[in-house]
């Protein structure tokens, strides 16, 4: 009998597709992608952004359109001025203005830049002379939004405050939006 002699001598007994290691290396990467995006989409739903509110449109629009309690701010000529004390772990201020301006408790909201849930609202009752002092925990390195309002909130004062940047801030009533007399 005649002896079979392969064409190619070298040449390997075909095996499966899966049991080759090209395949797999070829699949590893698109497979990796999948999962990641699965894992990002699932982070993406479960951490919502809290910077975005549902009706930001109707929300800007009322802000623009709500400017009666700053004019009415500006009509009594208030100020406000805050001191933050580190270590004494106390917010202190003066508010000033026209006589009768400053009612018995203020609302003052310190609301964080970013983060709704480090955001600070203390009622304050100031002296006769506006001086008021208000135990207040470690304030943290931001931009905040400061504003004091009336109990009856029919006045608003407002800023943005850079701590400990600005050791102190001064919030005052813009007088261009004082009622023509």
């Amino acid at each position: 009998m005649a002896e079979v002699i392969p064409l190619n001598p070298h040449a390997e007994a075909a095996a499966p597709w899966w049991r080759h290691r090209w395949p797999w290396l070829l699949m590893a990467g698109p497979a990796i992608v999948v999962v990641a995006g699965s894992y990002l989409g699932y982070i993406a739903y479960q951490g919502q952004d809290a910077l975005v509110v549902g009706d930001y449109y109707k929300q800007g629009k009322a802000i623009n359109q709500d400017l009666r309690r700053d004019r009415a701010a500006s009509a009594l000529g208030l100020k406000l001025a805050l001191r933050y004390e580190a270590g004494d772990g106390v917010l202190s201020g003066r508010i000033a203005g026209a006589a009768q301006a400053v009612p018995g408790r203020l609302l003052l909201q310190l609301s964080h830049a970013t983060q709704p849930e480090k955001d600070v609202q203390l009622a304050i009752q100031p002296d006769a002379d506006g001086v008021f002092r208000v135990p207040l925990p470690m304030l943290e390195r931001s931009r905040w939004v400061v504003q004091v309002e009336s109990e009856q909130r029919d006045w608003r004062l407002a800023g943005t405050w850079h701590w400990p940047a600005q050791r102190e801030i001064l919030l005052q009533a813009d007088p261009q939006l004082a009622p023509a007399e």
